[in-house]
């Protein structure tokens, strides 16, 4: 009986030392994926529309191929690329002038179209008996002395190709007046004013031209001795100048003609 018990009690140490010696394992479970989870989104209010008026067409998002994943910047800016619409190739623009204006509205005040060498050119085709080197030094004082007072050298120049019959004269202004537009030529006999060189006659036409055009002051020192009788403006454009500067109706209309010749073939 005795010996039944320690035995007993022997068991009972070793069974204590066995399980104090082993480690202290634990069972993990193993959790299954969970299920996705929807989350309910609140859907925007839809305003309402008014009778009587048809609501506005919804907004088209562009949206991408589901089979198609942006992964970079360089693929989407591919992808952006292939969506912009190239514009169709367009011929260069040419130079076009601008067209002259309507007859008879042609402004006096402006710049001039002609150089002086075709000036020159197209008196001298016209008047083969005047000197040409002449010819070409009157042109180009036309164009300075207009310059100074911003009138066109075109009007003024034709206007002495008038006035002078292509520096033929013939009546009763004589080429040692260097009066080139009939400054007081009224009739056979009546004074007639004289100017001491082609400058200076040149710049008195180009000064009773501007006081018709504008009541601008003038750039240089008078030199005009008819420019207090001018109603100045009175008259801007060429049509102005029939029946002021000159009594001819036509006047204006001869003016014109002469610059058309010139612009276009250069000659009469």
């Amino acid at each position: 009986m005795r010996n039944r018990s320690l035995l007993f009690r022997l068991t009972l140490m070793l069974l204590f030392f066995s399980c104090a010696a082993a480690p202290n394992r634990r069972a993990v479970p193993i959790i299954p994926n969970p299920a996705p989870v929807e989350v309910p989104t609140e859907q925007a209010a839809v305003p309402e529309v008014p009778a009587g008026t048809e609501p506005p067409s919804p907004v088209k998002q562009a949206s991408l191929p589901e089979t198609m994943v942006m992964t970079t910047r360089a693929e989407r800016t591919l992808r952006e690329a292939a969506n912009i619409a190239v514009p169709p190739k367009r011929e260069i623009d040419r130079f076009v002038p601008p067209p002259l204006p309507p007859r008879l509205s042609w402004p006096i005040r402006g710049k001039g179209r002609a150089a002086p060498e075709k000036m020159a050119a197209y008196l001298s085709g016209i008047n083969r008996h005047v000197q040409r080197t002449f010819v070409e030094e009157l042109a180009q004082i036309y164009v300075e002395e207009a310059a100074v007072e911003g009138i066109n050298h075109d009007v003024a120049f034709a206007q002495m190709c008038l006035e002078t019959g292509y520096l033929r004269y013939g009546g009763i202004v004589t080429p040692d007046m260097n009066n080139f537009c009939g400054l007081g030529a009224f009739g056979t006999g009546q004074y007639t004013e004289r100017f001491p060189n082609p400058r200076i006659g040149v710049r008195a036409q180009i000064q009773h031209l501007k006081a018709y055009a504008t009541d601008e002051p003038l750039q240089q020192k008078l030199v005009d001795p008819r420019n207090r009788y001018v109603r100045y403006g009175s008259a801007p454009t060429i049509a102005g100048l029939a029946g002021t500067w000159a009594t001819d109706p036509d006047y204006a209309q001869k003016i014109i003609s002469i610059l058309e010749h010139l612009y276009t073939t250069g000659n009469r």
